[in-house]
């Protein structure tokens, strides 16, 4: 029993760091359900566990230095500071002062994607590797919160490869910029510990997923061409 009342308070602190005001766009049974789709996550002892296992051990090694200091950075889950780290990337600064619809779009879709992944970390509740290794994380100060939650998949990668795809679809001229820092987003939480690479891979999907689905849901297009006007006026101030 207390073990499903630090599972319910961990899901709670998330919702709450979205904020309640940003719904998502769809509802968790309009999208795609990650229990059918994804494989479940690996067994001990399987070879899958054993790339899992090895790729913990190499995430370990990139702790120190500049990687390292990505790694830290990217454990955020605030919307409004993603946006910023993936501007370099985009092309142009994303922010609530000079891009609130773009924002608002990816408050939304981040929502959505977050939402996607509620239900299989919930039926797996598979164990981190800093906990089943009983290790220490890049990230200590989120262990306590983080050890009660399901490994599979990953929120945070969930989180990094959506913005990717929805902002490569706003600017497809640097797609493969953006794909990249999706990528890498996901890498982080191998090196920090808190994910598998089993984990990983598996939100990516996941994440896609959703994004696919998103591309019949009316409010999202609406969105989208409201951004892409946004953008647009900015460009055009630029090129001025």
């Amino acid at each position: 029993m207390k073990r499903i009342l630090l599972l319910l308070l961990s899901f709670l602190t998330v919702w709450s760091a979205f904020g309640q005001n940003v719904p998502a766009y769809l509802k968790a049974e309009e999208l795609p359900d990650a229990v059918i789709f994804l494989p479940p996550p690996p067994e001990e002892g399987s070879a899958h566990f054993e790339l899992d296992q090895a790729m913990y051990e190499w995430g370990k090694t990139q702790r120190e230095g500049e990687r390292g200091l990505r790694a830290r950075a990217e454990g955020t889950t605030d919307v409004d500071t993603m946006a910023l780290m993936f501007s370099k990337a985009f092309g142009l600064k994303l922010c609530q002062e000079s891009t609130p619809k773009t924002l608002h779009l990816l408050k939304r879709s981040i929502r959505t994607f977050r939402l996607g992944a509620t239900k299989p970390k919930a039926h797996y509740m598979r164990l981190r590797p800093f906990v089943f290794h009983r290790e220490s994380t890049l990230i200590p100060e989120y262990e306590e919160h983080e050890r009660v939650t399901g490994s599979y998949p990953s929120g945070h990668t969930v989180r990094g490869w959506g913005m990717a795809l929805v902002l490569a679809q706003l600017n497809p001229e640097k797609q493969d910029e953006l794909l990249l820092a999706g990528y890498e987003w996901g890498q982080s939480r191998v090196i920090a510990g808190y994910h598998w690479q089993s984990d990983v891979n598996a939100s990516r999907l996941l994440a896609s997923a959703c994004f696919a689905r998103l591309q019949a849901c009316k409010e999202y297009l609406e969105d989208i061409e409201e951004a892409r006007e946004e953008l647009k006026e900015l460009w055009e101030k630029q090129e001025d």
